[in-house]
């Protein structure tokens, strides 16, 4: 009998096959020999200077109390939320913000204040792998929702099937990893819609939790939408990796809908603290929350990642790849040739060239390149795709 509880198990198995993938995909493999690591949205380049600058000057104390304990402090709180109100164009305040590590910490957040153990939340299919495991560490129930086949629009009919009395959440990820195609206003009014029937149907509100870490990295003037806009009982995750490129950098937040009735966002804003203290004190750092100021006006190049994701689709696609264009994001997805992505990316590894497989999305035939490769490692993959084809 295993010493470990059954929510460690069943959050293990959740997240078994990209524990595997990532602790094996380049074993043997010997760093000279690898034309373009393509897998995950890390950095293969330095990070931006002004980031490096804006932390460093926070490193150097200005009080005794610099690095004392922090929670959601006022001043990256009142950033946030004028920054957010004029980018979604809705009146956020600053207590509707918990400053939490990364999107990952505020999905957490989310998870904790709204399940209880055998609740469900409705997750999308292909989507983000560490959902599953971090509502099994909650004794919550993931429930997959596929996206329409073909375009990975928001599906409102399958996610409609997919809601009993123990739906608590969907989860809406905009822009999606790992497709990068963002949802319309109108599709989200269409979902809007259906949740407010269903939870009137339970007498209990379903809410939305918008995974919005892409939000800013946006292709062809493509507009977007939170579902904050249009749905108020929403809370919008959001991380500075994502725009900043630096995943490692762990600062983030969760916030409420301005628009939800004041008894429901009081009794978050309440419990907010405390779950993330007995969530092992799930705050950014100090001198990345005094910073915020700064992370907030910056950003990667999106015209490079842009011009990338433009490389890499014309070529694929004239080769005759089935690829979605992505709309935002840094990743570029499509459909392994014959359906069968593990075999694919073993004939891409074995010349030296890595993509992550929809195994790990449960999408076996599909297959997804991370844009955050250099310009130089793109142009190094390109004859490889065409000779895996």
């Amino acid at each position: 009998m295993s010493i470990l509880s059954a929510r460690a198990i069943s959050s293990a198995d959740a997240i078994d096959t990209v524990f595997r993938f990532f602790n094996s995909y380049r074993d043997g493999v010997d760093d000279k020999d690898v034309r373009a690591d393509l897998t995950f949205g890390n950095p293969h380049e330095m990070p931006l200077p002004a980031m490096v600058a804006a932390i460093q000057a926070r490193m150097e104390p200005k009080s005794a109390n610099w690095f004392a304990y922090k929670t959601s402090e006022e001043e990256p709180r009142t950033v946030i939320a004028e920054a957010l109100g004029a980018e979604l164009g809705l009146p956020f305040c600053p207590e509707d913000i918990a400053m939490t590590q990364g999107a990952f910490g505020a999905i957490a957040l989310a998870f904790s204040l709204l399940l209880d153990p055998g609740d469900e939340c409705i997750i999308p299919l292909p989507g983000w792998f560490c959902y599953a495991t971090t509502l099994r560490a909650r004794n919550a129930v993931p429930v997959p929702a596929p996206l329409a086949e073909g375009t990975f629009d928001l599906d409102v009919a399958v996610i409609e099937a997919a809601i009993s009395p123990r739906t608590r959440i969907v989860v809406v990820n905009t822009p999606h990893n790992p497709t990068g195609v963002i949802y319309s206003r109108e599709r989200l009014a269409e979902l809007a819609a259906m949740l407010n029937r269903k939870s009137a149907e339970f007498g209990r509100p379903i809410f939305i939790l918008s995974d919005e870490p892409y939000r800013r990295i946006r292709f062809d003037g493509v507009p977007f939408t939170s579902p904050a806009a249009v749905y108020p009982h929403t809370l919008i995750d959001y991380s500075y990796a994502k725009i900043l490129l630096a995943p490692g950098l762990r600062i983030g937040y969760l916030a409420i809908c301005p628009s939800m009735p004041e008894a429901d966002k009081q009794a978050l804003r309440a419990a907010a603290l405390t779950s993330q203290v007995g969530g092992g004190w799930n705050f950014p750092d100090a001198p990345l929350q005094y910073a915020v100021g700064d992370l907030e006006r910056m950003s990667i190049d999106i015209g490079e990642l842009q011009r990338k994701r433009d490389r890499l689709h014309g070529a694929l696609t004239q080769w005759g790849y089935c690829m979605t264009k992505p709309e935002g994001t840094f990743y570029l997805w499509g459909r392994a040739p014959r359906g069968d992505a593990v075999g694919f990316t073993r004939r891409l590894a074995d010349h030296g060239v890595f993509v992550m497989p929809g195994t790990l999305f449960d999408r076996p035939t599909d297959f997804r390149i991370s844009l955050t490769g250099t310009a130089d490692m793109i142009e190094a993959s390109l004859p490889v795709f065409e000779a895996a084809t």
